[in-house]
Order: C-alpha cells, then structure tokens, then sequence
C-alpha cells in the first residue's frame, strides 16, 4: 500500500537504510514507497529537521544517523532469537556509542527480549529505542502474562506486590532449566533507571538512588513492559556490576541485598516468623546475604528470631548480615544472635 504520509513505519525504514549505510537513499526511499523524487526529499528533510537524520553537501546530500532519533518496531514472539533481533534491528543505530554503553544496551535488550520471549506466552513483542543528546532508552512490551502475577503463582505468595523482593535477591526464574534467574537482577543495574510494568504495578530501580520504587498504575495492567534507560557518556561496564556480586575470582553469582522494604506489603510492620519465612525464600542459594533496612524502623521478636536464630544456625554456609539498621534493628539482629534458646 502505498504511503500517503511519513508514518512511523516509512520512518523506521528510512533510519534503518540509512543505518545500515546508506548514504544517499532517495532513490531507494522513492522506489520503495512509490512517491516522487520530491516526496522523497521532503520526507528526507523533515527527518533531518527533527534530527533522525544528520545531511552534508549541497548539490548531493550525504545522509548519516543524527544524533537524536526514536524508532520503533514490533516483533513476533515464535522462537525469537533475541541475538539476531540486536544485530538487525538496533545495532546498526547505537554503533556509535562509546563501546562500554553498547555492551550494556546489548545486555539489557537481549536478556528482556529472551525473557519476554521465554516466559511471557505472548504473541507480540513491540519495541522503541530512543536516542537523545544525553540518554539511550529502550521500551520492550509483551502482550503475554504479567511478570509480577507468574512469580506469585509460582512461589504461592499471599500478594504481587512481594514478587519484587524475589526479583530484588535475584536468582529467581520460573524455567531453571533453561535460565539463571539473573538477567533481571543484573541488568536493573546497569543501567541508569530500569523499570517493569506489570499486573497494575510498576517497579523503579535507579542508580545512585537509595530506593526502589513500587506504584499502582492502572498503566500497567496488560503483559509486561520494561523500560531501561543509561547515560551516553556512562563509564560503567558490564563487569562493574557483576564483580560487585560476583567477585572476579569467583565464577558464582554468591552474594546479594536484599531490600527489606519490599518484604511488606502496604504500610504493615515486619513482626511475624510468616513474613520472614518468605524474607528468607531462597537465601540457600546465597553465601552472603546482606539485609538493607533501609527505610524499616522496626521488626518484630518473631521476624528476627526466624531469620537471625533458626534460619541461620540452621544454614551456617549463608552468612546474613544487616545494613542500615535502625539501632531497635540491630538490639533485634544481637539478641537474637546470641540467644541459646
């Protein structure tokens, strides 16, 4: 059918020809659309006004990317290699990005798509990559099940809004068969900001930011969509994070924070052996476990003495160990520690 106007479609192929290095594409553009020679220029030069595009020469335009352009595109969820969908489809526009950046937006996008792909049972795949002056950000959303309400059934837990804890500890996937349970958690960190819509709720994690954020959002109700931002002037690396739970002369992923925040629901305090049995799900896969009480001001006699007596003497391989905590916390984390009953 032929183009009437420069739709988002005839945009993304226009930037794609001209990613993949083609320097002069208005034969290409007018051929392919089936518009005039002048249609053609006028589409070039629009995409050129609002930055897409980047022209030189006078008589004989040069095209090249621009510095700032947004695409977008939808995708198939039957057996999508997520590596192949990379090199076709965003490689060609992010080749120029300091080589650390390119590793991480690599990362991040074929590990959600691979996600999305494997356990969302959705159809369709749609994703937008922007590029701005200052930021690279990827949106990728499936029309499948919500992550949030797939880890609550499969863990049994009494609410969606703990399945961010699980994801917080990493090392959490519905098919261990065939994935880690790590993708999520290390990809959440390196980048900037990293969000997940999904089943009503929407969790933030940004760098540098002492919180993880959970809202409602009637946004987020269909599928699951994740939006990663970073920085194109970051000096983070892959490796940065991974060493920081993964020493470099180890080969595990051994140690994780677990933000105690997450571990309640609404405004409820955490006071009950119930509560910390869920806090503690898991842990065994852990030598090193650190409680973050950041922003939780008290616990209960039974909570502590779950986690920090009967859990640990009975998994002395796991070593717990509590950060900023409230001095109520920590008189809890040494009674309970050194109790002999």
């Amino acid at each position: 059918m032929r183009p009437s106007a420069l739709t988002p479609d005839v945009r993304f192929a226009i930037t794609e020809r001209v990613a993949h290095g083609d320097t002069n594409p208005g034969v290409w553009v007018a051929e392919k659309f089936r518009v005039s020679r002048r249609t053609a220029s006028i589409w070039l030069a629009k995409l050129c006004a609002q930055g897409q595009l980047s022209a030189s020469g006078s008589t004989r335009k040069s095209y090249v990317l621009g510095a700032t352009f947004s695409i977008s595109f939808f995708a198939p969820l039957n057996k999508l290699d997520e590596h192949q969908l990379w090199v076709e489809k965003i490689e060609p526009f992010v080749g120029n990005l300091p080589a650390n950046v390119r590793g991480i937006c690599h990362h991040g996008f074929t590990e959600m798509v691979n996600n999305a792909n494997d356990h969302s049972a959705g159809k369709q795949l749609w994703v937008k990559l922007d590029l701005t002056e200052r930021a690279v950000r990827f949106v990728i959303d499936d029309d499948g099940v919500g992550i949030f309400r797939k880890i609550q059934s499969a863990l049994g837990l009494p609410d969606p809004r703990l399945s961010l804890l699980e994801l917080a500890k990493g090392k959490f996937t519905t098919d261990p068969k065939n994935h880690s349970g790590e993708g999520i958690f290390f990809t959440s960190r390196m980048f900037d900001d990293f969000a997940i819509y999904a089943d009503g709720l929407i969790f933030s994690h940004q760098t540098g930011k002492k919180f993880d954020y959970l809202f409602e959002s009637e946004l987020a109700m269909k599928g699951t969509l994740v939006a990663m931002e970073i920085d194109r002037q970051s000096t983070r690396k892959s490796n940065d994070v991974f060493f920081q739970f993964a020493p470099p002369d180890e080969l595990s992923f051994d140690r994780t924070i677990v933000p105690m925040r997450m571990a309640r629901i609404g405004d409820e305090n955490l006071v009950s052996r119930s509560q910390a049995k869920r806090v503690i799900l898991r842990f065994d896969r852990f030598k090193f476990v650190d409680l973050d009480f950041t922003g939780v001001m008290q616990i209960g006699q039974a909570f502590a003495d779950e986690i920090f007596r009967v859990y640990a003497r009975a998994h002395p391989q796991v070593t717990i160990t509590c950060s900023n905590a409230a001095p109520e916390i920590q008189q809890m984390f040494v009674r309970a520690r050194t109790s002999d009953v």
